[in-house]
């Protein structure tokens, strides 16, 4: 009797090792969600970089901006790094997400370009001003044009503000709204215009070569990693963190991307 109770009791400390094996060997794998394009190449990086720390990351790629927070949510994966912090807020405002940001990954850095000036000292008062007509897009040029000193922007507007939230104009600028894809085209007809860097790309204008002033990583545009609410404090994903940022993926970013994309920390 004695030796069944013991077989029982060494049957059951090994049941819980097992159990305990197994649980730490599911909390050293995450599945990342991330889109294409450059979300996916810097991920391949930090999947290499995280197994050395022993952390496995199954990328999950999506096709879209909508989905990636839908399959977070839902639990289908277990962290997403492939959008910036206004666009989570509208996200989670919108659809009840309770979602997390804990780290930064990069930075598309807005600039202001212009083909009849080199330098900002040179913008004359009553100068045309270009910027998206797109809430989001709009509210952050303003956003830089205020970081530059330029205009003030009435505070409570937060970070989605409008040409009728700019409380002081002291050079006089005139403010033009497009769609956001014909800016670039728009630099013949304009003074300045300030152009998200993936339409700038494309035009063959990079940031930090061809911009009069461009947006700083302390941008609330830069991009993050991001997880469940309540979930900010697992060790996987403070590895995960390490992971991103690290220096091998600033060199990589900076090689890479020729300073259309920055490091965001």
């Amino acid at each position: 009797m004695r030796k069944l109770l013991v077989l029982s009791v060494l049957l059951a400390l090994a049941l819980s090792a097992g159990l305990v094996g197994a649980s730490l060997a599911e909390a050293a794998k995450v599945k990342l969600g991330v889109d294409g394009g450059y979300h996916e190449q810097i991920g391949e990086l930090v999947q290499k970089i995280a197994a050395e720390k022993g952390l496995e990351v199954e990328l999950v790629l999506f096709q879209d901006y909508i989905m990636p927070n839908a399959a977070l949510a839902d639990g289908e994966i277990d962290v997403n790094s492939f959008q910036h912090l206004p666009y989570l807020q509208v996200q989670m405002k919108d659809r009840g997400y309770k979602l997390a940001s804990i780290g930064n990954t990069v930075l598309m850095p807005m600039a202001a370009y212009s083909k009849r000036f080199k330098n900002l000292s040179e913008l004359k008062d009553g100068a045309t001003v270009t910027i998206p007509n797109d809430p989001t897009n709009g509210g952050r040029a303003l956003l830089l044009l205020a970081a530059q000193g330029l205009i003030e922007l009435d505070p409570a507007a937060g970070i989605l503000p409008t040409v009728i939230d700019v409380t002081k104009n002291p050079h006089g600028f005139k403010f033009v709204e497009l769609d956001a894809a014909m800016l670039p085209r728009a630099l013949d007809d304009t003074d300045i215009a300030v152009i998200n860097t993936n339409y700038a790309f494309e035009a063959g204008m990079v940031p930090a070569r061809d911009g009069l002033f461009v947006e700083s990583k302390d941008s609330p545009y830069v991009n993050i990693i991001v997880v469940r609410e309540g979930e900010e404090n697992r060790p996987e994903f403070k590895t995960l963190v390490e992971a991103y940022n690290n220096d091998v993926v600033r060199k990589f970013i900076d090689e890479s991307y020729e300073g259309a994309i920055v490091p965001g920390w």
